[in-house]
């Protein structure tokens, strides 16, 4: 009996239109009306998702890659983990005579290096009306005086990350997790290639915070269903009894999937994968 449903918001239950569709707004309706936990796991956070948490009525939000978890029903902040102001100035070290590009998260801000571009620039697309937007000169001196909290920290660029993805986690021991938006995967919403490295503190990923509100609610993982279809969503498919990738979902999330939808995000996968294995 799954007791915990997880799932991503972004291909999962919204689409590149930011839209949800009806039949996935009437299952979580109906599944609201039950005893499942119904919790959203998204990276984004908390203060970027606050209308569509509004609309879906979840319980509990898992944010930022998991770098936050919130009981939405009381407010309550269950756990919240941030980036050290020293790694973070570390991190931008370490990329400062390249091109790419650099922006942070705080709790109600994103804050970008010289200008909006990639993440930053669909992010602001999206979400300007939601959340405050902040270019400056250098992000090194706006840490070094205005010490924020840093929930997580997004480097952007058209060339391979995968060897600052190694570079950045043994030097400075925190999780970077790269995500490819090219070919079919393509960002719709700004019409541009790319791939990004969503870096948050060591041991923050969905799959760790998911395990934290399993055991929160005394849940087994063979009680949890998670569904998501990018790669940062693989660990907690695979944690869960019931692992589920989107139609749509990118290779190696189907790969690790007890359950591939035959429906995509535009069409109601979400809601096909909970009535196929929760009983409404």
């Amino acid at each position: 009996m799954i007791k915990l449903l997880a799932s991503d918001l972004d291909g999962t239950i919204i689409d590149n239109n930011n839209q949800v569709t009806k039949d996935d707004l009437n299952v979580i309706e109906k599944l609201n009306n039950t005893t499942v936990n119904f919790a959203i796991c998204t990276g984004k956070t908390y203060s970027m998702t606050k209308d569509i948490c509004d609309k879906l009525n979840p319980t509990y939000g898992i944010f930022g890659n998991g770098t936050q978890i919130v009981n939405l029903k009381t407010g309550e902040e269950i756990k919240r983990n941030v980036i050290s102001n020293e790694k973070a100035i570390e991190c931008l070290k370490i990329v400062s005579n390249s091109d790419l590009h650099i922006h942070i998260y705080t709790e109600n801000k994103i804050i970008a290096q010289q200008q909006l571009k990639y993440m930053a620039y669909r992010n602001y697309m999206l979400y300007k009306d939601q959340v405050q937007f902040e270019v400056v000169e250098s992000l090194e001196n706006y840490i070094k005086e205005k010490k924020p909290n840093i929930l997580k920290l997004v480097i952007s660029g058209e060339k391979d990350l995968k060897k600052l993805k190694e570079k950045i986690e043994k030097e400075e021991d925190l999780t970077a997790i790269q995500i490819r938006k090219y070919n079919e995967y393509k960002d719709k919403i700004i019409n541009q290639e790319y791939e990004y490295l969503d870096i948050v503190p060591r041991h923050v990923t969905k799959y760790d915070a998911l395990k934290q509100l399993s055991q929160y609610l005394n849940i087994q993982n063979d009680e949890v269903m998670a569904v998501g279809d990018n790669v940062n969503d693989i660990e907690m498919i695979k944690y869960a009894g019931v692992g589920v990738a989107i139609g749509g979902s990118y290779e190696e999330v189907k790969g690790v999937a007890s359950y591939v939808t035959q429906n995509t995000v535009r069409n109601g996968g979400f809601a096909e994968a909970v009535y196929k294995f929760i009983k409404l």
